[in-house]
């Protein structure tokens, strides 16, 4: 149960007959990145057809609106805010008319330098319409003097810092762009005669696409009709490749950075027994983000596996509420524990991470009040104790309750009987230690 701000998804789909329909289905299949806005801008011909919305995928788009959207390539997104408003102005794809023509942009990840450049822009003329990061791409494309859309948008890449994966649709050519850390993922697969790109790969599961690869950290892919996806490394891969995808973002079935995302989730599970037994009657997930850590932890452990919480599916997040009364208010709506399987039980409950604190004092409360004779929490990843500033919305340092309490008094907070969170090593032996993670978030080291 996080209570992070989840990261946006990008999708292009080149040279595919109904292209709009298949960054739909992708979008759909992504979902779980952003719910705050969705939009897909198409292309047929060189003239560009856009539309976006506040609100889901579904709410945004329909049958007959999805037909407007004409032609063989589109690039699409679904939005959870990491940096600007929430008004419909910051929804995406960004459009611009500018001197080469007309362009689109969508972005995933956080540009850490986007004040100092957006300042800069303004003081040579530039008019923003938006609050995000994004838009200072375009611009930098705009105002370059380089001559060719591919050079002017090298030259942005030298301007912005932070993390990105880019998606761009010039009115003949799409580029697909990775930053040189890899936070962010990105994946590059063959629909038909045509590609697709997209945040996760389980996005190419639903329409049918075929993994090629992972967009490299410092990448760009131009894609040209009628000739083969060009390559440009733009700049020399450092990758450091975003631990929490893993985690919490991203989807159990899609494949992250080369590795499945489920089976890494049991292995910190797995790791979690190991490193912190307790005796207990029954190991019980916290729905949904809990629960192939919780079938690690019971496997290893030998305790059974109950889902002695149940999920309704049918409300939002509980971070998307402003305040806290409604937060708590949004926990008992979408969780309820099943008194018949926990009554006088032991439970080791297992959850994915600990934000602010709140969600899991009411859980181990509810967990109680239904008869739980013992409540011992078990985290599969370590406090996070630090600020995102790579795509991700966390709260600030000061409302990061690990930030401020140790792991004693944070088990006393939620009233549980025992707390522990997974050690950074082990969640690394997890993951594997075969490429660099960024870690910001559990040890405060910054990689920009």
């Amino acid at each position: 149960m996080n209570d992070m701000n989840e990261k946006c998804a990008v999708v292009g789909v080149f040279g595919v007959k109904g292209a709009s329909q298949i960054a739909y289905f992708g979008l759909f299949a992504l979902q779980h990145r952003g719910q705050e806005a969705a939009g897909i801008c198409s292309n047929k011909d060189g003239r560009f057809h856009m539309i976006k919305d506040r609100g889901l995928v579904t709410r945004v788009f329909s049958e007959k609106k999805i037909k407007k959207l004409k032609g063989d390539m589109a690039i699409g997104h679904t939005r959870y805010s990491t940096a600007g408003d929430d008004s419909i102005l910051d929804a995406q794809p960004v459009y611009a008319r500018y001197d080469l023509g007309e362009l689109a942009i969508v972005h995933n990840g956080n540009l850490t330098n986007a004040k100092e450049v957006r300042d800069q822009l303004i003081r040579r003329g530039a008019i923003f319409q938006t609050f995000m990061d994004t838009e200072n791409m375009i611009h930098l494309i705009a105002k370059s003097e380089k001559d060719r859309l591919i050079d002017r948008i090298v030259d942005a890449l030298h301007r912005v810092e932070g993390a990105y994966s880019f998606v761009i649709q010039s009115r003949s050519k799409m580029y697909a762009i990775r930053d040189r850390f890899g936070f962010r993922p990105l994946s590059l697969a063959k629909l038909g005669d045509g590609y697709m790109v997209a945040s996760e790969t389980c996005a190419f599961d639903l329409v049918g696409a075929e993994f090629i690869r992972d967009v490299k950290p410092g990448e760009m892919i131009v894609f040209e009709k009628g000739k083969t996806p060009k390559s440009i490394q733009v700049f020399e891969p450092d990758p450091h490749k975003c631990i929490f995808e893993y985690i919490y973002f991203a989807r159990p079935d899609s494949v992250v950075f080369g590795k499945n995302v489920y089976n890494l989730r049991k292995r910190m599970g797995e790791e979690l027994a190991e490193e912190l037994p307790v005796e207990a009657d029954m190991v019980v997930p916290v729905p949904d983000s809990g629960v192939a850590a919780a079938l690690g932890y019971s496997q290893r452990s030998g305790i059974p596996f109950e889902l002695g919480i149940m999920r309704n599916h049918y409300v939002g997040r509980t971070f998307i509420e402003p305040t806290q009364e409604l937060r708590n208010l949004k926990v008992k709506m979408k969780l309820s524990p099943i008194r018949e399987v926990i009554d006088g039980k032991r439970l080791v409950v297992i959850d994915d991470s600990i934000v602010r604190g709140t969600t899991s004092r009411q859980i181990v409360s509810m967990l109680k009040e239904a008869g739980a004779k013992e409540v011992h929490m078990r985290i599969s990843s370590p406090p996070t104790t630090d600020p995102c500033y790579y795509g991700v919305d966390t709260p600030e340092k000061d409302k990061l309750i690990s930030a401020r309490m140790g792991t004693e008094e944070l088990c006393e907070f939620i009233g549980a009987d025992s707390l522990a969170f997974i050690s950074i090593e082990g969640l690394v032996r997890s993951v594997g230690n075969d490429k660099n993670y960024c870690k910001a978030c559990f040890d405060g080291n910054y990689i920009v």
